[in-house]
């Protein structure tokens, strides 16, 4: 099936799965197949915003993924300079900062007011003088601004070094900040992006993705390697398309070129009944070796 964009894809994604349950085909017995964990990103938000459970094989929730809840903690205390769930995130990404010295900035925060410009006072000897400067420059700058263009790649830029010191595979989860920033772009205001999303209260741990309950009826989201040896009645491809399925092997050697194949053969055949390839004409590809993205017709 050919469409226009990622986020048509999503669509007909959640259409199909849910004419499937319709005509009698649970969602536990639906699967959607991908290349790689990120290329869900657009399909899982889709699924939070429908209310449809899922549960995904072969690394994080994009929802769940603790760099995510990060950057919308820093959109949520922005929001609402009371929320102290999110703050009390945010301040503990400052290196030097933990549970005790979150505690003791937000007691001086709240007895200013909630006056983002009190931010420095309650700078701890541990944290550089740079580090506050900063995360007030954005606090400031973000509850001020009239416009909800460019505050997610704003905050994005003042949070990628912390990234770098705070999680392991750094580059693979900058690409997931820069779909959420091209998600946000769907949106026209700051709450009603944050509000859509519905996360749950962010969690210090566990941002993998864990199985349901056994009662429960969830629809499957899984990685090609993690998918061997399943089968399901129903099967949807995520990006059929040279360059992601397979992936982009235009210098690869032949043996790996074949491999990707063979990836597409195993996909393709975990469907008993029905199979989709979706093929969208337009779709990002980030290139994280070059910290770059481009545009692919």
């Amino acid at each position: 099936m050919t469409v226009l964009d990622e986020q048509a894809q999503a669509d007909y994604v959640v259409q199909r799965t849910l004419q499937a349950r319709e005509q009698g085909v649970a969602l536990r017995r639906q699967a959607v197949l991908f290349r790689s964990a990120h290329q869900s990103d657009v399909l899982e938000l889709e699924l939070v915003r429908r209310n449809i459970p899922y549960v995904k094989y072969g690394g994080l929730k994009f929802l769940e993924a603790a760099h995510v809840k990060d950057m919308l903690a820093v959109l949520r205390w922005a929001d609402n300079a009371r929320n102290r769930m999110a703050s009390f995130r945010v301040l503990q990404l400052l290196p030097g900062v933990g549970p005790a010295g979150a505690e003791k900035c937000l007691a001086a925060f709240e007895a200013s007011s909630h006056d983002w410009n009190a931010l420095p006072c309650c700078r701890t000897s541990s944290v550089l003088r740079d580090d506050w400067a900063l995360l007030t420059a954005l606090m400031i700058a973000l509850a001020a601004a009239k416009r909800w263009e460019g505050q997610v790649g704003l905050v994005r830029r003042w949070y990628e070094p912390h990234l770098m010191r705070l999680y392991d595979a750094p580059a693979v989860r900058a690409g997931d900040l820069e779909q959420l920033e091209r998600i946000a772009t769907q949106f026209p205001a700051r709450q009603q992006f944050l509000t859509e999303l519905t996360l749950d209260p962010p969690r210090a741990t566990g941002d993998l993705a864990g199985p349901p309950l056994v009662d429960e009826d969830y629809l499957v989201l899984s990685t090609v390697h993690s998918a061997k040896g399943q089968e399901w009645k129903n099967v949807l491809i995520l990006n059929a398309v040279d360059g992601c399925m397979p992936i982009d092997l235009s210098a690869g050697e032949k043996a790996e070129i074949e491999e990707e194949r063979r990836l597409l053969y195993v996909a393709m055949t975990r469907a008993k009944d029905d199979l989709h390839l979706v093929m969208p004409q337009r779709f990002y590809k980030s290139n994280q070796a070059q910290r770059g993205d481009r545009q692919v017709h």
